[in-house]
């Protein structure tokens, strides 16, 4: 059977437990920032659910090998804040260093750390896990995928549309506290909310290894 690229796993989180993040979050900047927060493995609590052994252990068998957590981001949607994501796949990384190969970049820094966009090899090692504080609906634009698109490796902006035109997408509709394991090269979008309802997601990215070969390293962002 054709790998989908993604996988929905319900009730990862308990209500306390999401109710626990989202007021960690809200008393620092995370749930003030217009659409969320980036570079979260900083802040302590979201270190530790990072390397929580339950959700290791999901993206370790997505990966066939222990997986090693090296991003996280939040994504807040409901309300005043919202907004929608045109199709795209998830191709940059973050990395301690720059490298002249021209298999990376273009290159780009934020807060610090330095992003490239990735060759298809090293996005392959990564998976990343989106985990519900919300339950995601068809009112309040969730994640929606077209299954089986990572396969097909980097694509341009033009090849990534005819793609979204010719293929049937799947709205990934999650439980509160449920979790989607998702490959970058997935082609992925989300609308805007209909409802009011918030969506908050907490992205965890993990790689079989922070070294990605040609002298680079994975950055903790």
């Amino acid at each position: 059977m054709r790998d989908p690229g993604y996988s929905i796993i319900e009730g990862v989180l308990s209500s306390q437990e999401c109710d626990t993040l989202a007021d960690a979050l809200a008393g620092g900047d995370g749930l003030k920032a217009r659409a969320g927060a980036r570079n979260l493995m900083s802040d302590p609590k979201i270190a530790a659910l990072a390397a929580a052994p339950r959700l290791v252990q999901l993206a370790s068998a997505a990966l066939g090998r222990e997986a090693v957590p090296y991003r996280a981001t939040l994504f807040a949607k409901g309300g005043r804040v919202n907004w929608l994501v045109a199709w795209h796949q998830d191709t940059t990384l973050p990395l301690t260093c720059r490298t002249p190969s021209d298999e990376w970049g273009p290159w780009s820094t934020k807060a610090g750390v330095f992003y490239a966009h990735a060759p298809a090899w090293a996005l392959e090692r990564v998976v990343a896990l989106r985990i519900h504080l919300d339950a995601s609906t068809p009112e309040n634009g969730p994640l929606r995928v077209l299954p089986g698109s990572h396969c097909a490796g980097v694509l341009a902006h033009e090849q990534i549309l005819a793609m979204a035109r010719r293929h049937e997408a799947i709205e990934c509709i999650v439980g509160r506290g449920g979790v989607v394991a998702m490959r970058p090269l997935l082609i992925h979008a989300s609308s805007k909310a209909r409802l009011g309802h918030p969506r908050r997601v907490i992205h965890i990215e993990y790689a079989e290894c922070l070294d990605v070969g040609a002298g680079l390293r994975l950055a903790i962002a």
